[in-house]
């Protein structure tokens, strides 16, 4: 376990989930509040918008527009400077469960992981693709089969796709093509045994290592929030688990990334759980950060 301790950046949120660093502020969306929000390196936070279908992943075209995933409408919203949306794709009634995190590349092409399967309710797990969006907002199922596909990034040369797969316990990287398209699919890293796809309680039970929300830094390795074990982990390309952070005592973590004006600052997104009839009504997400060696690299 690192020394290193994470340091309180504000509160009061539902449930935190895809931070960025843009723009010298970090942005968030919080699912039961229903918005997406700025916070100031100072914790002050501004409301830059709201998504009615509960937002997720974040990203932003190359003229600077804002895209987000609203998850329950599984659709990717363009979102205005005034705070409007109008709908950038729709991902069709083929998504199962919600969608969820997203990587936008320098092209604009986006990223879409889902769930597979309604997870809230306790449904038996199911394998579920990527959903690649165009600039143009078509989209495309850019891989398939994937074991709750959630955080990914994009190494800086554009040239490699990372995604987290949180029932897989690993990561599994594609090559990024001309065309947006992806091949040559291969493990990048494998912190855990993939279990077997069961029941609910079967797969999840199994679970030993489940990468949710991440960040890639300068020496190709990710920091990523592990959903199952309260921590902060930092993963070398196989699998090895190199450095972890603990998440604040009774709190678990769900995402994170790398920014700041140096790139060193690693913010956590931080709750009791994840449940949404747990999370929806309180007010006990917060956000943290914590100083680290290495600074970001890649997208998002």
């Amino acid at each position: 376990m690192s020394e290193r301790t994470l340091s309180p950046l504000s509160g009061g949120g539902c449930f935190f989930e895809g931070p960025r660093w843009h723009d010298g502020r970090w942005w968030v969306s919080d699912f039961y509040r229903h918005g997406i929000f700025t916070l100031s390196p100072d914790g002050t936070e501004t409301q830059i918008a709201e998504v009615p279908g509960q937002p997720s992943g974040l990203g932003w075209l190359p003229d600077g527009t804002l895209l987000a995933v609203s998850m329950k409408d599984n659709q990717v919203l363009r979102v205005a400077v005034d705070g409007s949306t109008e709908v950038h794709a729709e991902l069709g009634d083929q998504v199962q469960g919600p969608s969820n995190d997203m990587v936008v590349s320098a092209s604009g092409v986006a990223y879409v992981g889902s769930f597979g399967f309604d997870l809230m309710a306790g449904a038996d797990p199911r394998p579920s693709p990527i959903y690649g969006v165009s600039p143009e907002g078509e989209v495309t199922v850019a891989a398939e089969d994937l074991s709750f596909p959630n955080g990914s990034v994009i190494t800086p040369d554009g040239s490699t796709l990372i995604v987290g797969e949180t029932m897989g316990c690993r990561y599994t990287a594609f090559t990024i093509d001309a065309d947006g398209s992806l091949s040559d699919r291969r493990i990048w890293g494998q912190m855990a045994p993939t279990p077997p796809i069961g029941s609910f309680a079967e797969t999840l039970g199994a679970v030993t290592v489940g990468p949710d929300g991440c960040t890639l830094d300068a020496e190709g390795h990710i920091w990523a929030a592990d959903a199952i074990g309260a921590r902060l982990i930092r993963i070398a390309p196989g699998g090895e688990i190199v450095e972890e952070i603990a998440a604040p005592e009774g709190q678990g973590v769900f995402a994170c990334m790398l920014g700041g004006d140096d790139g060193h600052t690693l913010l956590a997104c931080v709750a009791p759980d994840f449940f949404e009839h747990a999370r929806r009504e309180v007010r006990e997400a917060s956000l943290a950060t914590v100083t680290v060696d290495v600074p970001h690299a890649g997208l998002p």
